[in-house]
């Protein structure tokens, strides 16, 4: 079948190389175009790009898709299908309808749910236990078009919005290699998708990374684990912004299980960093109730956040382990929201 395969981020790579492997004619790829990045501001090509290139593929890079003439660089490669995946433009009814097997569509979410351009990290906030993969025939709507292949992939109890990603984009390749052939052969039963089922999954905005204390722990633990590319988790500690990478939630009682365990097997308290620990019952949201070799715990409005790794302001991320070297960090300090 010959193919136009629309797409920019490396989400949509697998897709691409995978379509390629099965022997499919790509006339052309279209992505975003180049863009400067870092303090350089060198102009980088999008990963979809840098894939079309090394297997020799022409690539086109309209500002807008829906100008006349990139519509007429598209009929011109006369394809029969346009396979799109998170490609960053909204296509014209001009353009949906313009191969003969219009445009398909590959969702990171078991739609209905998650429709929108969050999907993967919502539905890590959000505290899913399973998600996947839809392949869609493209409509007018946003993702609202008849769902043609579907694929569940489970998430993981410590799943990142990273890990995540990796795992949709690999189902996300295999399942258009097994949908295209049948698409072509007219082996498909599209399936309406009930739009009372549905969710939006809204764009993510930095805002969205200012911790607030004083929801749960298990609420803020997805949080950051949906928000860990972008934008990230920050608080404030001593008036700098810190970001979190990785935390747990906890209890009280294992946390101080987890501080005797720390002292018993030194033979002596954690270096002067574990000051009286502050009880949950007078600690405010945010508050640093505890202070171990490794970890130190917050707070919440409901249950302790274990924090492992952070990231200081203008430094790398480490290990709180290495951090505590730096910040002699005491029970009954606390963090505030991030303002930046």
């Amino acid at each position: 079948m010959k193919i136009v395969f629309m797409g920019t981020p490396d989400f949509a790579v697998g897709a691409l190389e995978a379509i390629v492997e099965a022997g499919h004619q790509v006339a052309a790829v279209v992505t975003q175009p180049d863009k400067p990045k870092g303090r350089g501001k060198e102009m980088q090509m999008t990963p979809v790009k840098q894939c079309a290139l090394s297997h020799g593929i022409p690539v086109f890079q309209p500002v807008k898709i829906k100008e006349p003439e990139a519509v007429e660089e598209l009929r011109g490669y006369g394809a029969d299908l346009f396979v799109v995946a998170a490609f960053g433009q909204i296509l014209s009814e001009e353009i949906l309808f313009m191969p003969k097997y219009g445009c398909v569509n590959i969702h990171a979410s078991l739609l209905p749910r998650y429709r929108g351009a969050g999907p993967i990290q919502w539905s890590i906030i959000n505290g899913e236990k399973i998600t996947g993969v839809t392949i869609m025939q493209m409509e007018k709507g946003l993702d609202t078009g008849d769902m043609l292949f579907r694929t569940e992939v489970d998430i993981a109890p410590r799943e990142t919005a990273d890990t995540l990603h990796d795992k949709l984009a690999a189902a996300g390749a295999k399942l258009i290699v097994e949908a295209i052939p049948k698409i072509e052969a007219g082996e498909i039963r599209p399936e309406k998708q009930r739009d009372e089922d549905s969710s939006y999954a809204k764009m993510l905005t930095k805002a969205m990374g200012r911790i607030d204390w004083s929801l749960q722990a298990d609420q803020l633990d997805c949080l950051i684990r949906g928000l860990i590319s972008w934008p990230g988790a920050s608080t404030v500690f001593r008036g700098k912004t810190l970001k979190i990478w990785e935390e747990e939630p906890i209890s009280e009682t294992q946390a101080q299980e987890e501080s005797q365990r720390s002292v018993d097997r030194d033979g002596e308290p954690t270096a002067g960093r574990e000051s009286q620990p502050v009880t949950e019952k007078d600690a405010q949201p945010g508050t640093i109730v505890r202070v171990g070799r490794d970890a130190f715990y917050v707070q919440t409005g409901r249950g302790l956040l274990k924090i492992l790794e952070v990231q200081p302001e203008g430094k790398k991320r480490m290990a709180v382990k290495d951090f505590l070297l730096g910040y002699p960090v005491k029970a009954g300090e606390a963090f505030t929201s991030a303002d930046k």
